[in-house]
């Protein structure tokens, strides 16, 4: 299944059923009077956050959702049928923007959750809803109110705990597939990554989901090679696994660029976990001089960074262990601030 994370579509309720004019005619009964039964009202816009999607590659082939028209009164008191709702199914995780695409209507971060986009129309009166003590005939009858409609914007930022952030050809397809079942293209050149990816990591018993987006440049943040859109995948992530190409000439400068952009982009806050990647293309000796110089550039002790090879699996269980600890600190503190349980029995 192709991913798409960004969609445009137009959306209409349904309009107000009109209300009928009409007059009891029955035999014996001279004058009747009015009996018109009102239009019926117009079907809603909804959106409904679903489990069972992962990409918004639905909306690519259909844009316009409209829903059906209230159906007219008649006689006889009998009011129209009210139209038929239209439900928009989307992945959890995505936002509904106005047309001018900044103006955040919704966020629809849990399964189930609906949210009202356009509200149908109510119906026009019938002829009987006129009737009074000085017109006992009215002759007049409501047309029903118009739906609404407006474009808006999708925007799917995926749910996951884990985010791998790094520059292009950074290797985070390589461990992506080293540690989950996800089958991400990989190669040898910057840019191999166009989509960002999910897969479920397994550690000892545990499971949690990680993220690859594609390599972030300089000027992400600003939206810089899709940097904004690539950026907001990992928003909503508990931790960042920062990976650092070891073969580079300068793994300090290679470190700060993203961690910049991160910053820039609001999400200096996040736990973040910094991993030297590419060890077996390295000697022992620089090994140790690049995880010294990456360690000095991210402020912290050269214990604190991990040394991994995605490819020859090297390190790869200790640094899983590691995130696993960390998410479950996270989750033991988020428990002690609104008492909910942990996502790890």
């Amino acid at each position: 299944m192709k991913f798409l994370d960004q969609a445009k579509v137009y959306i209409k309720s349904g309009d107000g059923g009109r209300g009928c004019v009409a007059f009891r005619r029955e035999k014996f009964i001279e004058f009747g009077g009015p009996d018109g039964g009102n239009g019926g009202r117009g079907g809603d816009v909804v959106v409904v956050a679903v489990d069972t999607l992962n990409t918004l590659i639905d909306f690519r082939y259909r844009q316009h959702f409209k829903a059906e028209h209230g159906h007219d009164g008649m006689g006889a008191n009998r009011s129209g049928r009210n139209g038929k709702d239209v439900a928009l199914s989307v992945p959890v995780g995505t936002q509904i923007l106005d047309d001018d695409r900044t103006t955040v209507l919704a966020d629809l971060t849990q399964a189930g959750q609906t949210v009202l986009l356009a509200q149908g129309g109510d119906g026009g009166f019938g002829n009987a809803h006129y009737k009074s003590a000085t017109n006992r005939a009215p002759r007049r009858a409501g047309v029903g109110w118009p739906g609404e409609e407006r474009w808006l914007w999708l925007r799917l930022k995926l749910v996951a705990d884990v985010g791998l952030v790094g520059l292009p050809n950074a290797g985070k397809s390589t461990l992506l597939a080293a540690t989950t079942r996800a089958r991400p293209k990989i190669a040898a050149y910057p840019f191999t990554t166009l989509h960002p990816h999910l897969g479920v990591a397994s550690v000892e018993g545990d499971e949690f989901i990680l993220a690859d987006i594609p390599g972030l440049i300089e000027g992400a943040h600003a939206g810089a090679g899709l940097g904004t859109r690539f950026l907001g995948h990992v928003e909503r992530c508990s931790v960042l696994l920062h990976l650092v190409d070891g073969t580079a000439e300068d793994v300090a400068t290679a470190y700060r660029i993203v961690r910049h952009e991160i910053e820039c982009y609001g999400l200096a806050e996040k736990t973040e976990v910094i991993v030297l990647n590419k060890i077996d293309a390295l000697p022992l000796e620089r090994i140790a001089q690049q995880r010294a110089a990456l360690a000095m550039a991210a402020g912290v002790n050269a214990e604190a960074i991990w040394p991994i090879s995605g490819v020859a699996g090297h390190g790869l269980a200790p640094v899983l262990r590691a995130l696993k600890l960390t998410l479950r600190a996270r989750d033991t503190a988020h428990k002690t601030e609104d008492g909910q349980d942990s996502w790890i029995p």
